[in-house]
């Protein structure tokens, strides 16, 4: 049965918007649901400071550039770990009657290398041995994560979704250095894939990861113990389909982002996005009824650019969707 999920952000501010955030995506994608993310609370609520909140064995604290390696935790890093702690608390309220799979959301080693700076200033990514430790930790971290969750919420399973949104920056070398005069080097694709190895291998027993980005390296992501791939349609060539067509006929679970993340004009309708996934499959030589349980439908990218109605509206239209895929008779995919 195809299934629909989110990304992760979702628009809203306050902690009634949390909340209401919680619900819809329970009621609206009870097949998966996910952690919302509310990162217009601020930096602790982002991706990155969600992140590294979930980190016991390093400190951080937040400056004018952003987040930086630190010796001890700031207090914008205790402030990420107890807002964190009161989303989880949301959730464990609203699934007292939740036995299903979950899927919960962290950056991946690379985006985080990307990001986070030295404690001296410039990119982790600047030094070799910090975003290895970097990465260790993260790796801990998602661990330590994934059990308070299970603690919490009797769940069948637990979906981990690394996002790296920057990984391909770092591939092509192409991540800005502190002065925006230079670039970093490019980290090569077996050191990409051991720090993404380390963290996929304490993430469960099927890690996701999704980037919603161009030329973002699916291949090397499966060979990393990925298995799971989501990412943007709308951005994709011929050989990110491929990619996405091989994990399909692996048995690997495919999350398709084809509904908007922000606000259309005009709306796609539920018979256009439908008719968009059955062609995409019979362009891939792929049989819906075939891979079917492996689909996941889901918006482009994360909803926090998105109206709250539009937010609702996106994840109802992921839903029917996937109803209508799971429906589908053999031979349809024209």
């Amino acid at each position: 049965m195809t299934v629909s999920s989110g990304v992760g952000s979702w628009p809203g501010s306050e902690a009634e918007e949390y909340a209401e955030a919680v619900r819809v995506v329970l009621g609206e994608a009870p097949d998966l649901p996910y952690l919302p993310e509310l990162p217009e609370r601020g930096a602790e609520a982002g991706m990155i400071g969600r992140t590294l909140a979930t980190i016991g064995d390093l400190g951080f604290d937040l400056q004018p550039a952003g987040w930086r390696l630190t010796d001890t935790p700031g207090i914008d890093h205790r402030r990420a770990r107890s807002l964190l702690a009161h989303d989880l608390d949301h959730l464990e309220e609203q699934t007292q009657d939740f036995h299903g799979v979950l899927k919960v959301q962290l950056a991946g080693p690379w985006t985080l290398a990307a990001t986070v700076e030295k404690p001296r200033g410039d990119k982790v990514l600047s030094d070799h041995g910090a975003r290895r430790e970097l990465a260790q930790a993260l790796a801990e971290g998602v661990a330590a994560h994934l059990d308070d969750v299970r603690r919490r919420v009797d769940a069948e399973r637990v979906v981990v979704q690394l996002d790296e949104p920057a990984l391909p920056a770092v591939l092509a070398g192409s991540v800005p250095t502190a002065s925006g005069f230079g670039r970093h080097r490019t980290v090569h694709p077996p050191e990409v894939s051991e720090a993404l190895g380390w963290v996929l291998e304490r993430a469960g027993v099927e890690p996701w990861v999704h980037s919603c980005g161009r030329d973002a390296p699916w291949r090397l992501l499966r060979s990393a113990g990925a298995r799971g791939l989501s990412g943007d349609l709308s951005v994709m060539g011929a050989d990110d389909l491929d990619a996405f067509a091989e994990a399909l006929e692996a048995g690997e679970w495919v999350a398709l982002g084809i509904v908007p993340a922000t606000d259309p004009d005009p709306e796609p309708t539920e018979k256009a996005v439908t008719e968009h996934v059955l062609r995409l499959l019979d362009v891939l030589g792929l049989e819906p009824d075939t891979v079917s349980d492996q689909l996941v439908i889901t918006p482009a990218c994360g909803l926090a650019g998105a109206s709250p109605a539009w937010a609702r509206r996106a994840t109802e239209l992921c839903r029917a969707v996937a109803r209508n895929l799971s429906t589908t008779p053999p031979g349809d995919a024209t």
